[in-house]
């Protein structure tokens, strides 16, 4: 009992009075009934547009309609495969699987396990984290339609017409997905996401022979009801939530009101949509262009909305209040100074679900350059890297020659987030969290240390692997076990509740960071493990040479319970090529103890790693690391 009382006293003091207070009027008016009044079920059909009334009428796009499109064809071999595959029915998951789903697929079968949920129950009571029906995301994944942009871009670089298939499987979904019923109506993002490709293909094949009348009117119907989704839930998402669902959203309430005017409600879903948009970007994205989920993955999510509400809001003749372009620059700069500029990848941090909305080029999807260049033209910024054809299909020139944001040599500290990067020499990028959490933290992973040397990620962050797995996956990946950080016995760096909820956030106390003629030297202290005794304290002291790859960490744990050893804990890929040597005070060497870890480049896909790990009942014990 005394436990559930400090629990609901963190819950209370970590998300606030306005969340407690919201989800127990979210779970009360469910239980009673009446949110289910707010969606109602096989609503009348209206037809708000028709397809010749759209096609004469809608407002401008990125493009009037594939036949307006005039940038240079370039036909790929991996473009060809990948189309190919959706033509068996082979459908990508989350960057990185693949699933034959079938020509008849229902809609609402997980392809992972065979669950098949019902899809005429209320999406109020379908339970998204059920352990009998899997991840719920691998049925969402093919719903979301963002396989579409393969096949269009397969017609455009190919000349050829895929709109039958296009608009027959819109159809399809349509067929088996009854408005506000099913697990397709679960997540109001997933629903967003929907809308906004379905209305990028309707302008490509506006004018295909195939999109008939009867099924714009289909579409269009759908369109409004989802959206009317969205609207009368999207307080869950801005309070309970507070993240990218809320940004991706709000910005498609706005974009479809500015996009299809005529619906009824249009005019405030459009002004809402905006206002709210604002201030989740003014909110979530802070000062010095990090971002409250933490995340990289999640940030590039908001780089590619960002995109498309400054181009389309643009060519409408509008604009948004100038802190959206102020956060939108700085995401810029913290993302680039985060990035490999080899291959454009980024340390594999935070919360990583897959999740890639809009592709439009052949890239890797760990290559974050497609995107950055994108929002660069969209701010009239420059680009100096390697060019894509992601910023052709937006309608922007990437022959933008103002100033370009420039990735930083040295040291570069972003407070507000929490991140301090290092780059001694072009080839060699250190990135440390050492941050306070006043929103939501994702994962135990405070004073992480990922290293990147000559191209490789040597020392990397374990990534996510699924939401809804087995406890053992689930407090690895989300817990400390899979950062290189420390662990006192196998207690997380804060306590683990229900789904995403942590207590005990961990929190900085203090950072320095220092630049000598030989080094750079990294001095940051977190309060942590107040679950076990609230005056734990770790303090690491990481110094990184300029001349040579050598890193020397130094890890003290103040306040440390005698009966939990210290577990200094690294993960690599490349542990043939790395030397490890650590000492405790005394001078005594600890013996590295040499694991299978795991990692998830990909949501969904685990794969095996080393663990080098180093364990001591002393409070304090220094490695340092080196390349053979």
């Amino acid at each position: 009992m005394i436990k559930k009382i400090q629990r609901a006293f963190q819950l209370v003091k970590n998300m606030g009075g306005r969340y407690v207070f919201f989800r127990t009027g979210f779970e009360l008016r469910k239980r009673l009934g009446l949110l289910k009044k707010k969606f109602p079920v096989e609503p009348a059909f209206q037809s708000y547009y028709t397809l010749d009334d759209w096609r004469s009428s809608a407002k401008p796009f990125f493009f009037e309609s594939r036949e307006s499109i005039k940038f240079e064809k370039r036909f790929s071999p991996e473009l060809q495969s990948n189309y190919d595959r959706l033509k068996e029915f082979k459908y990508p998951f989350f960057s990185s699987l693949e699933y034959e789903l079938g020509a008849k697929h229902d809609w609402v079968t997980n392809p992972d396990n065979g669950f098949k949920y019902d899809k005429d129950l209320h999406w109020l009571d379908v339970n998204d984290f059920d352990r009998n029906a899997g991840d719920i995301k691998f049925v969402w994944e093919p719903s979301r339609f963002s396989h579409l942009y393969t096949i269009i871009r397969y017609d455009y670089h190919s000349g050829q017409d895929s709109s039958e298939q296009v608009f027959a499987e819109i159809e399809s979904w349509l067929n088996g997905n009854n408005i506000n019923q099913g697990p397709n109506f679960k997540c109001s993002q997933e629903i967003s996401l929907r809308i906004l490709n379905w209305t990028f293909a309707l302008y490509y094949y506006k004018n295909s022979p195939s999109l008939t009348a009867e099924r714009f009117d289909k579409i269009q119907h759908y369109i409004f009801w989802q959206t009317e989704h969205v609207y009368h839930n999207i307080n869950f998402s801005r309070i309970a939530v507070r993240n990218n669902h809320a940004i991706t959203e709000t910005l498609l309430l706005y974009l479809v009101g500015l996009l299809y005017p005529k619906y009824p409600g249009a005019a405030k879903w459009k002004q809402k949509g905006k206002a709210w948009f604002e201030q989740e970007i003014a909110y979530q994205v802070y000062e010095d262009g990090t971002f409250l989920q933490f995340s990289m993955n999640y940030h590039r999510v908001v780089v590619q909305l960002l995109t498309w509400a400054l181009k389309l809001s643009d060519l409408n003749g509008e604009r948004f209040k100038n802190v959206v372009y102020e956060r939108a620059k700085k995401s810029l700069t913290f993302l680039m100074n985060c990035m490999n500029a080899e291959d454009g990848w980024l340390p594999n941090y935070g919360n990583n679900d897959g999740a890639l909305f809009f592709k439009l080029n052949d890239a890797h999807y760990r290559n974050y350059m497609p995107q950055l260049e994108s929002l660069s033209y969209a701010l009239n910024k420059g680009w100096e890297f390697t060019k894509f054809e992601d910023a052709l299909w937006y309608g922007l020139s990437n022959e933008v020659k103002a100033d370009p944001i420039e990735m930083e040599k040295g040291s570069i500290s972003f407070e507000q987030g929490g991140y301090y990067l290092y780059r001694p020499t072009t080839e060699s990028l250190n990135f440390i969290r050492c941050g306070s959490h006043k929103d939501r933290p994702a994962q135990a992973d405070n004073l992480h240390l990922d290293i990147w040397y000559g191209g490789k990620n040597i020392l990397h962050d374990g990534g996510t692997y699924k939401y809804n797995s087995d406890e053992r996956n689930l407090k690895y990946f989300m817990g400390t076990r899979s950062h290189n950080t420390v662990m006192l016995g196998d207690n997380d760096q804060m306590e683990k509740g229900s789904r995403f909820i942590w207590y005990h956030w961990s929190q900085c106390e203090q950072v320095s960071t220092q630049e000598a003629d030989e080094f750079f030297l990294f001095e940051g202290t977190i309060k942590a493990f107040q679950h076990l005794n609230k005056g734990i304290r770790h303090k690491r002291t990481i110094k990184i040479a300029k001349n040579e790859p050598r890193w020397e960490v130094t890890d003290v744990i103040l306040n440390k319970p005698t009966a939990l050893p210290l577990n200094q804990l690294w993960h690599t890929s490349y542990l043939h090529e790395l030397n490890f040597e650590a000492t405790l005070l005394s001078g005594e060497k600890v013996l590295a103890q040499i694991g299978e870890g795991y990692y998830s480049s990909f949501y969904g896909v685990k794969e095996p790693c080393d663990e080098v790990a180093f364990a001591t009942n002393e409070n304090t014990i220094t490695t340092i690391i080196t390349i053979k």
